[in-house]
């Protein structure tokens, strides 16, 4: 099995969580407690950086659908970015695009954080 990790930042105040590895079931609890503990203070603007990702199970899918709402309720949201063919296509498939702000780097997240801030 491959590792999963994430790693947690800041860039220009606004939170980045790099996923690296694998997103399935047997790591989705992971981002799920990485999501809770922003969540729980407060930093509900989330940048998920995919770019380290290889690949990412329904389990993890899962994850994003049950916490945005949480997100969104306290003024902010969840921005997804740098994802490879491979998971973007695993969103896309699920819809995911119209329900997410899915952006090609972490600069143009933070550029749509600050227009929607404006």
């Amino acid at each position: 099995m491959k590792n999963f990790k994430i790693d947690h930042r800041t860039n220009n105040g606004f939170e980045v969580l790099d996923l690296f590895g694998e997103l399935d079931a047997h790591t989705a609890s992971e981002l799920e407690d990485a999501l809770k503990q922003l969540i729980s203070h407060k930093k509900s603007n989330i940048i998920v950086n995919f770019q380290q990702l290889e690949y990412i199970a329904s389990a993890g899918l899962g994850v994003f659908m049950a916490y945005i709402e949480d997100v969104r309720s306290i003024g902010g949201d969840i921005k997804l970015t740098n994802m490879n063919d491979k998971v973007f296509n695993v969103f896309d498939l699920l819809g995911f695009p119209t329900l997410y702000d899915i952006m090609d780097d972490e600069a143009s997240a933070i550029k749509k954080f600050l227009n929607e801030m404006s």
